[in-house]
């Protein structure tokens, strides 16, 4: 059995951004993580992936993403500022290890792994945003489906059977896949909300840099500009799927109802037919290994206060607007572990 001060479980943007801290102030720690290498969760994405945030909203705290500032990022150039991230900073990860039991005895958290014990005084879940794929429940039979897969699971054009495609799910990587698919297939997208489309630039600045101005970016979901941000749909970033919905080139459809066989009925009540279907429709909490009463909520949720729990020395990072807008992204999260630091340091 393995005994540790601080335990980081996850070697993502959470995970990192807390060991930078960590190691500047000096306090011993180690980041645990389920894949073979540092930016796996990045690398095993789409071949096509480019980030919506420029590269300098694309940065972790203390070390600048390198590259023109303005332009954007591939998911290959991220996983492999991971890496450097953690030679940089001589970050200590331990990969290939996965936690499958988080308790809590006496003042002491004890974790089962499956490649030991650990135990720690202090805990931080920094397992981030994606988590479970959600597939909504809508088959009537599981007999003669269509060829169909999760939009975490996509890779490339090739892996898509068939020539007509449906994308269920209107967030930013439908929107991209679409775009992508649509180029060698007959591509549907159908979404349960209208679309909120953002240009990437305007007046040639980052749009990021525009809501940063107006207040938006960092503002906190305790404050009156965070609360009405939070209340907004997630709008997509770019104008090439305006461009394809306009010229017909990728159509639209309201939200998903049902799927018999290979024939999908929507919720204006048509139908129609699909070689394949991909499921664009995000994740759900996975926390099932937190065996502590009292860290989640009925919805399997996190209880927490900016990542602060009521356990003491058990903390959260990563999560979807943990604070702000960024809270689970890239340009954000760095803000919620320098706020954890103030907690840590007092121990």
């Amino acid at each position: 059995m393995e005994s540790y001060q601080v335990v980081i479980i996850g070697a993502g943007q959470a995970g990192l951004s807390m060991g930078y801290y960590l190691k500047k102030e000096g306090i011993p720690f180690v980041i645990v993580d389920g894949n073979e290498q540092v930016g796996d969760s990045w690398r095993k994405r789409y071949q096509s992936l480019v980030l919506f945030t420029p590269r300098r909203y694309s940065s972790l705290p203390g070390l600048a993403l390198s590259g023109e500032p303005e332009g954007f990022p591939t998911k290959d150039e991220m996983a492999e500022y991971f890496q450097q991230y953690v030679s940089h900073f001589s970050l200590p990860v331990k990969s290939n290890v996965e936690v499958e039991s988080l308790t809590k005895k006496n003042e002491s958290f004890h974790m089962i792994t499956n490649q030991g014990e650990l135990t720690a005084k202090t805990v931080i879940v920094a397992t981030g945003s994606f988590q479970k794929p959600y597939i909504p429940q809508v088959f009537e039979s599981s007999e003669n489906q269509p060829f169909q897969i999760h939009s975490s699971q996509y890779i490339s054009p090739k892996d898509i059977q068939g020539d007509s495609v449906l994308v269920v799910g209107g967030g930013n990587s439908g929107a991209q896949i679409a775009v992508e698919l649509a180029e060698g297939k007959h591509v549907t997208i159908a979404v349960s909300h209208p679309f909120k489309f953002l240009p990437l630039k305007i007046l040639g600045r980052s749009i990021f840099y525009w809501l940063e101005m107006v207040g938006l970016l960092f503002a906190g979901v305790d404050t009156p500009k965070g609360r009405w941000f939070q209340k907004q749909p997630d709008p997509i970033f770019g104008k090439e799927l305006k461009t394809h919905l306009n010229s017909g080139k990728v159509k639209l459809k309201p939200r998903v109802s049902k799927v018999f066989g290979h024939t999908v009925t929507f919720a204006d009540d048509t139908r129609k037919e699909f070689d394949s279907i991909v499921w664009s429709t995000g994740f759900i909490p996975a926390y099932e290994w937190i065996n502590i009463e009292g860290v989640l909520g009925a919805d399997g949720k996190p209880i927490h206060k900016r990542g602060v729990t009521e356990v003491s020395g058990l903390y959260f990072l990563g999560l979807p607007w943990q604070y702000t807008r960024g809270s689970g992204l890239l340009y954000g999260v760095g803000r919620d572990a320098e706020y954890l630091m103030e907690y840590l340091s007092k121990k």
